[in-house]
């Protein structure tokens, strides 16, 4: 493939050229799958790895939560603003930006000489991976047809589930023999090596078209997504630590903000001019796919951070052990997701979809009778079938999702799902960890002991996510796959 300017045109100026359009959207696709990959892991890394920072850094837990906060905060600040430079900017701009923030932060998080350059590091690696899943999700809708995209998208779940899957496990083997530091050094070169061949490789295969800015847009969504994300996180924080401003305020004005964004894109959606296109929600199977994934993503990364607690904190488990207890789960939902894809472009979602549902909410039920001295294989037997459950439904539902919308509209859905999905995580996080709180100290001050007490707290929190998962169940009864749309001529393979 050359490397002239001609190849870095857009798709209406190379419709002409004699280029083998299927391979270049393999090598497109393929690139920007392993980018994703690299930068979502670094969603999860950090959690086994804080009280290793606490020592080092001489900070306190609240104060390390921050790591992870901070990442989860400025993903939700940045999604929304994605639908925008998708379509104002060409692929590989995009993933040049994208890449190149990820990787500044990831140097940056290496160097760190203390605490507060590290949170900075983090703030500008989530920048890059907030932008690169919607790119990845809007070009894989652009150039895969409507019949093989499950395929894709099931490669694409590899990315979204098992990537954070994984990382605690990565982060904990890279602690038992290496500094806390390694976690990026390791990660830096791979990066800088994925900046550098999609530089070179990637074309573009998307047409820019004039989107203007609405300024008070992007400050009513950082306002709000920002704020309701941080309350969110500060109200689990706040069950371990009480904070002497609490955290409702922060969520509450990001609710009332929100509600203020939602109504400027209404009315400016009417000129075309929304930040966030919100007509992605007048899709009800869209709608029904979004709020299904919302619910997944709390169930996932409420049982993420609840089970290392149990394991480590009950079991007496070390942070190596925990992570390799969790990683037959993680390589689960890698290995399914290709075979999930291929009967969804065969079967459509209904058989999978429904199945996972019931499956999901099996293993969160099953977790709710956890004991002190509960077997670490049925633990690994509910975590396995938790894995599954989640394999089966998010290829389904991120194919019908964005295949329910117009072309047009593609990369606003994508910044939608990408929203919920972090405000659902933060929201899983929150919830989970404060109900196991405030359960634990209730039962500490009834005369439990410490092990009895983080026991009977797991338990209620598994409690509320097994309740919440038969809503998914619920909302599995009504995913269908949508009506194919014509793909543009000149994406077709072999055009």
């Amino acid at each position: 493939m050359t490397t002239d300017n001609s190849t870095f045109a857009g798709p209406a100026e190379q419709a002409g050229a004699p280029q083998d359009h299927a391979a270049r959207n393999r090598l497109v696709i393929s690139l920007l799958l392993v980018s994703a990959f690299v930068v979502i892991l670094n969603e999860t890394i950090m959690g086994v790895a804080l009280p290793h920072l606490m020592d080092d850094l001489g900070i306190t837990a609240s104060a390390a939560q921050w790591l992870t906060t901070a990442f989860m905060l400025t993903m939700a600040v940045v999604i929304p603003v994605t639908g925008f430079l998708l379509q104002r900017l060409n692929t590989r701009p995009v993933f040049i930006l994208a890449m190149s923030l990820f990787s500044a932060g990831t140097l940056i998080s290496a160097i760190a000489p203390g605490f507060a350059v590290l949170v900075i590091g983090r703030i500008v690696q989530a920048s890059g991976t907030a932008i690169m899943m919607p790119l990845l999700m809007t070009t894989v809708m652009t150039l895969v047809p409507p019949e093989s995209r499950g395929k894709t998208m099931g490669n694409i779940s590899i990315v979204i589930s098992v990537a954070p899957a994984i990382g605690p496990t990565i982060s904990g083997l890279i602690l038992s023999v290496l500094d806390w530091r390694w976690m990026f050094i390791l990660v830096l070169p791979i990066a800088l090596g994925a900046l550098a061949l999609g530089a070179k490789r990637i074309v573009n295969v998307t047409t820019p078209k004039e989107a203007p800015i609405d300024v008070l847009s992007v400050v009513l969504s950082a306002i709000g997504f920002g704020g309701f994300v941080y309350g969110l996180s500060g109200l689990g924080e706040a069950a371990h630590h009480p904070s002497p401003v609490s955290p409702w305020i922060p969520l509450l004005v990001g609710a009332a903000v929100i509600a203020v964004f939602v109504l400027r894109q209404l009315s400016l959606q009417k000129q075309d001019r929304a930040l966030l296109d919100l007509r992605t929600l007048s899709s009800p199977v869209f709608t029904v796919s979004v709020a299904m994934m919302a619910i997944l993503m709390m169930a996932m990364f409420g049982a993420f951070i609840l089970l290392p607690i149990y394991l480590q904190n009950v079991l007496g488990l070390s942070t190596l052990q925990t992570g390799l207890l969790l990683l037959p789960g993680g390589l689960v939902m890698g290995l399914c997701a290709p075979t999930v894809g291929t009967l969804f472009d065969k079967y459509g979602p209904v058989p999978l979809v429904i199945p996972g549902a019931v499956l999901l909410s099996i293993a969160l039920w099953g977790l709710t009778f956890v004991q002190q001295d509960t077997s670490v294989w049925l633990l690994l037997a509910a975590h396995l079938l938790l894995s599954i459950g989640l394999a089966l439904m998010f290829t389904p539902l991120f194919t019908v999702s964005l295949g329910s919308l117009p072309p047009n509209l593609y990369s606003h859905g994508s910044a939608v799902i990408g929203t919920a999905q972090q405000v659902a995580g933060a929201a899983g996080t929150a919830l989970f960890v404060a109900i196991m709180t405030l359960q634990s100290t209730g039962l500490t001050n009834a005369g439990a002991d410490l092990v009895a007490a983080t026991t009977g707290g797991i338990r209620s929190a598994f409690l509320c996510g097994a309740i919440i998962s038969l809503a998914a169940v619920a909302a599995a009864l009504f995913i269908k796959k949508p009506a194919p749309r014509a793909m543009p001529a000149e994406f077709a393979p072999g055009h």
